[in-house]
């Protein structure tokens, strides 16, 4: 298999999973559709730098990451400028299933205010499920990095899901 053949065979399977990464990312369905086209462009134009087609998926998050972070740069976008429209429905899969829907919806909109950092490294190993090696080396940074983020972030995420169901209690009268 030539590169350009597993290259456009990575992105037709892997493209779901950069979307939902790029929506991680931008917090906006639009751009995310743009991160990902950009993303597959840029992947086909230098299908020629693939060593190994056994990892592709993660070429394209870092392919997907690096467009967003020079994006960030040129605009000069402040994280909470990306975080105006989540469409938490788009991230949710439809099935039959609605308490678990509307549970994950819940989740999900409190993973999306989380700060960047901890918001794609959530995305990335809970949701993508790349092992904390992995997303290191995705993000580039140590995994030390990655294992202080998640922390940071469950912390965040057990607060605030403690206060709603504290809050919910009181308002029922239990």
């Amino acid at each position: 298999m030539t590169s350009e053949q597993a290259v456009r065979d990575a992105v037709q399977m892997h493209s779901r999973r950069v979307w939902r990464f790029a929506l991680a990312l931008s917090g906006a369905s639009d751009v995310a559709d743009d991160l990902v086209q950009a993303t597959c462009l840029r992947a086909l134009e230098r299908h020629h730098q693939v060593t190994s087609h056994d990892r592709l998926d993660s070429w394209l998050m870092t392919i997907c990451r690096s467009i967003w972070l020079n994006e960030v740069r040129s605009r000069s976008v402040r994280r909470a400028q990306a975080l105006s429209v989540t469409p938490e429905a788009e991230l949710v899969a439809i099935g039959p299933d609605s308490e678990t829907n509307i549970f994950a919806a819940e989740v999900f909109t409190q993973v999306m205010q989380l700060p960047e950092a901890q918001r794609e490294t959530v995305m990335l190993v809970f949701v993508e499920g790349y092992s904390y090696r992995e997303a290191a080396a995705l993000l580039d940074v140590p995994i030390g990095t990655i294992m202080s983020r998640l922390s940071n972030a469950r912390q965040k995420l057990k607060t605030v899901m403690q206060f709603d169901a504290a809050d919910a209690a009181r308002r029922s009268g239990k």
